[in-house]
């Protein structure tokens, strides 16, 4: 089930990451030093009340990586530095924000903290899957044996 997600995520973000992208060529590790992401906060399965903003509904996601996690256009020449792209039920663009291919991401300030924005979503509450996917500096996706890093949480909100 989860590879399926993880594939469905990753087909649902690449064109719509491809067309933000610069034309360079994504970042492709070997498998010695493959890049990890991780999503360490909210547990696999967590039920979450949702933040009182009636607009946004956030909550915090809080994710781990061997990549250093800087805002987009801030790696320099650091081939193992990016950030993530973050979408909620990453199935379809139904949550996404207006006019962009995904939820959030934490490309404006790097680090580990990244705000799922519920509100974007048509029914805020119940069950959601958050996918995270790990993109080099130039939005690119990160490719290990030609597939892309990520990593899917199922959350309950309220």
């Amino acid at each position: 089930m989860r590879n399926r997600m993880t594939a469905k995520f990753a087909s649902a973000l690449l064109p719509t990451l491809a067309a933000v992208a610069t034309l360079a060529a994504p970042l492709t590790t070997t498998a010695q030093e493959a890049p990890v992401l991780r999503i360490t906060w909210p547990l696999d399965g967590a039920t979450l009340p949702l933040g009182p903003d009636a607009a946004g509904r956030t909550i915090g996601v809080v994710v781990d990586s061997n990549f250093k996690l800087k805002p987009a256009g801030q790696c320099g020449s650091d081939p193992r530095c990016g950030h993530v792209h973050m979408k909620i039920d990453p199935d379809g663009d139904t949550c996404n924000l207006p006019g962009r291919p995904y939820n959030s991401m934490n490309s404006d300030f790097g680090g580990p903290l990244i705000k799922a924005n519920f509100g974007a979503c048509a029914t805020p509450t119940g069950e959601h899957v958050i996918g995270i996917l790990l993109a080099d500096d130039h939005h690119k996706p990160v490719l290990v044996g030609g597939k892309p890093v990520t990593a899917l949480v199922k959350v309950t909100t309220r």
